[in-house]
C-alpha cells in the first residue's frame, strides 16, 4: 500500500513537473517572441512614416503630372512617381513579413530559415533603395524644378554654388544611406541574435 502510495505521489508530480515545464517553455517562447518582434518595431514606425511622406508626394506629382512637357521630364516624373508609390510599399511587406515569423509554430531550422530568407529580401530591398535613391534625387530635382517654377532643370545655367550644393546633396545622401543600411544590418543581427537564444 505504502508503495502503491509513493507511486501515485511519484506519477502525480510527474505529470505536474511536465506540465509546469510546458508551461515555462510557452513564457519562455512568448518572451522571445515579443522580444523578437520589438526589434522591428521602431523601424517599421520610421518605415510608416517615410511611406506617407512618399505616397502623398507621389500624389503631388500625379495632379501635376501635366506640367512635365518633355519626354525627358514626364520619364523623370514617371520614374519619381514609381518609386515613391511601389518603394515603400515592398519594404512596408518585407518588414512585415520578417517582423511576423511565428517562433513558436516552426522549428528552430525552419524559423531560421524564414529568417534568413526574409532578412535577405529586407536588406536587398534597402541596397536597391540606396541605390535607386541617387537616381531618384536627380528625378525629383527635375521633376519639382518643372513644377514649381517652370524651368527645365537639364537647360539651367547654373552658378558653382549650385554645383557646390548638388555634390553637398551627393555627399549627404552617400553618408545617410550608408548609416540608414548599417542601422538595418544591426537590427536584422540583433533579431537573428534573439533567435539563436532559443536553440
Amino acid at each position: 500500500m505504502e508503495i502503491e502510495e509513493i507511486q501515485a505521489t511519484w506519477s502525480k508530480l510527474s505529470n505536474e513537473l511536465e506540465q509546469q515545464k510546458k508551461l515555462t517553455n510557452q513564457i519562455i517562447m512568448e518572451m522571445t517572441q515579443q522580444r523578437y518582434s520589438n526589434k522591428f518595431r521602431t523601424i517599421s514606425t520610421y518605415e510608416t512614416i517615410g511611406a506617407v511622406i512618399c505616397f502623398l508626394t507621389g500624389l503631388y506629382i500625379l495632379f501635376n503630372i501635366a506640367k512635365l512637357d518633355t519626354w525627358y521630364l514626364l520619364a523623370c516624373g514617371i520614374f519619381t512617381l514609381a518609386f515613391l508609390l511601389i518603394m515603400p510599399v515592398m519594404v512596408l511587406r518585407s518588414l512585415r513579413k520578417i517582423k511576423s515569423i511565428d517562433i513558436s509554430k516552426n522549428s528552430y531550422r525552419e524559423t531560421l530559415v524564414y529568417y534568413t530568407r526574409a532578412k535577405k529580401n529586407l536588406l536587398m530591398l534597402q541596397q536597391f533603395g540606396v541605390y535607386g535613391s541617387f537616381v531618384l534625387m536627380i528625378t525629383a530635382a527635375a521633376v519639382f524644378s518643372k513644377i514649381w517654377s517652370n524651368e527645365d532643370f537639364f537647360m539651367i545655367d547654373r552658378d558653382p554654388i549650385i554645383y557646390g550644393a548638388i555634390v553637398l546633396a551627393v555627399v549627404f545622401m552617400v553618408f545617410f544611406a550608408r548609416w540608414g543600411y548599417k542601422c538595418y544590418v544591426s537590427i536584422t543581427r540583433s533579431a537573428e541574435d534573439v533567435l539563436k537564444e532559443i536553440e
